[in-house]
């Protein structure tokens, strides 16, 4: 790993044959570390991604990104309102497999910054209802994965069984997943294509000056598949704000009616991603991983208020989910999504970062406000200021707090309020059913090079004003948005 963009943009032309590379350059957001990854310029004005695996589970990842991107013909990626990365060509860096892809732009949003409303909310479930209608014959003819309605419970039963046998999951859980395994009318529902755990950074946006931020592209295609619709929606559990309007956009936008169970079934994928990692750090014989599953586990069955997953349960008011709890867990362990391959998108955590004066400024306006309105007001400053990576800290923690972790779990339980903004990114970087990877959750720390013949400074003050409109354009729909 740590190969330079020169050496990566280098082996684009093994891909692509008489390409002529004029540049080369670090991805703006290079995703979790895991590959190493570069933009490649050609004289043609193109841009392409270079991405190489070293293991063989990246390998896999990036041969299933193959077959994916290549069942997209031109039919198919017409059926779509946005774009999807073109495959390119394939090479071997070393001994490490390596995929070129077209370069998306555009920004992304943390879940948990995705506000209700129309913009990106609306555009989020659009853009997943598109996929999901699309023919599953495009999955079949490319021979990739094709579960039914049983088969996927049947899955989801057999992750359960492991994770009880661990000794390390709370009887309310395992009683409550069980109970939701078990309700037929939970399963009642069409198989489609999915992209098997999309997550908020999957989304790549352009600003639109009336309508707000808009989904024009869509990455990590690795999971494509026939399967649970639910799937692509369990990350909602981390957008609390916006979750019902990318729901309401979503059945608004799909052929037929969603089925009754899907945002219970979504709600039961988000819960057992705490189960993937209790199996995973069991089977790599990782006791802290274990110990951190387990208190993860305990504090979502802490802020439990029924133990029924069911359709009537969530059509009744009152009734709270384990998700209502999540905000009380920890994140430090939460995995970031790799989006190094397809898109050069900036940093969502340097897009919500307040300059002093606009620290300032907020502090002035806010004098007619009451102490505690302004102390709610302080917290959510602290929320989205924080460029702490959610794996070195709670998001929800003050960025000046130094306790020990016992006393940040306990600060964390005494937490009232029950939305899901503590974990932003808890539930990033899984891919479904595939579970969690131990080496997806070191963040790297972003860096650039600058293309041949540039100056680091001229480097750093295009990447400075390109986030600077980034996150003008943001402001702008969010004001807009408030009225």
């Amino acid at each position: 790993m740590g190969r330079s963009p020169f050496t990566l943009a280098a082996a684009v032309t093994a891909a692509l044959p008489g390409a002529e590379v004029t540049g080369a350059r670090r991805l703006s957001a290079d995703g979790d570390g895991r590959f190493d990854s570069a933009v490649a310029s050609l004289a043609d004005g193109r841009e392409l991604t270079i991405r190489v695996a070293d293991d063989d589970e990246t390998a896999r990842e990036l041969a299933a990104e193959s077959l994916a991107l290549r069942a997209l013909t031109d039919g198919v990626r017409a059926m779509l309102p946005f774009h999807a990365p073109e495959y390119i060509g394939e090479t071997t860096v070393g001994n490490g497999r390596a995929l070129v892809t077209e370069l998306l732009t555009g920004f992304q949003i943390e879940a948990s910054l995705v506000p209700a409303g129309r913009g990106a909310a609306e555009s989020m479930g659009a853009a997943i209802a598109a996929v999901h209608g699309m023919p599953t014959s495009v999955v079949r003819g490319a021979g990739l994965v094709t579960r039914s309605a049983e088969e996927s419970r049947d899955e989801l039963a057999r992750l359960i069984d492991a994770a009880a046998a661990t000794g390390r999951v709370p009887a309310r859980l395992t009683v409550r997943w069980r109970d939701a395994v078990a309700d037929d009318d939970l399963w009642r529902f069409e198989s489609k294509v999915v992209l098997g755990g999309v997550q908020a950074t999957s989304f790549l946006f352009d600003d639109d000056p009336e309508r707000g931020p808009e989904v024009t592209g869509l990455v990590g295609w690795h999971g494509l598949s026939v399967g649970d619709p639910a799937v692509d929606l369990s990350w909602l559990s981390a957008a609390p704000d916006a979750a019902a309007d990318v729901h309401a956009s979503y059945a608004r936008a799909v052929d037929r009616a969603p089925d009754a169970g899907l945002e219970v079934r979504a709600r039961l994928l988000a819960e057992l991603e705490f189960a993937r990692w209790l199996i995973h750090g069991d089977t790599m014989r990782r006791p802290d991983i274990v110990d951190d599953a387990a208190a993860l586990l305990e504090s979502l069955a802490d802020g439990l208020r029924t133990d029924d997953l069911s359709i009537i349960a969530t059509r009744s008011e009152g009734v709270d989910s384990a998700l209502d709890a999540l905000d009380r867990v920890p994140a430090a362990t939460a995995p970031e999504v790799d989006t190094s391959m397809q898109t050069d998108a900036y940093n969502p955590n340097e897009l919500w970062i307040d300059t002093d004066a606009d620290t300032d400024t907020e502090v002035d306006t806010d004098t007619e406000v009451d102490e505690e309105d302004s102390a709610e007001q302080d917290d959510d400053r602290d929320e989205s200021d924080t460029t702490t990576p959610p794996w070195e800290t709670d998001r929800r923690t003050d960025s000046s707090s130094k306790a020990d972790d016992a006393a940040h779990r306990a600060e964390m339980l005494n937490v009232e309020t029950e939305d899901l903004s503590g974990v932003a990114g808890l539930f990033a970087g899984t891919n479904g059913v595939a579970g969690v990877r131990e080496d997806s959750h070191p963040l790297n720390p972003r860096s650039t090079t600058p293309e041949v013949g540039a100056d680091d400074a001229a480097d750093s003050d295009d990447s400075d004003e390109a986030q600077r409109a980034a996150r003008a354009a943001l402001q702008r729909w969010k004001s807009s948005s408030s009225e």
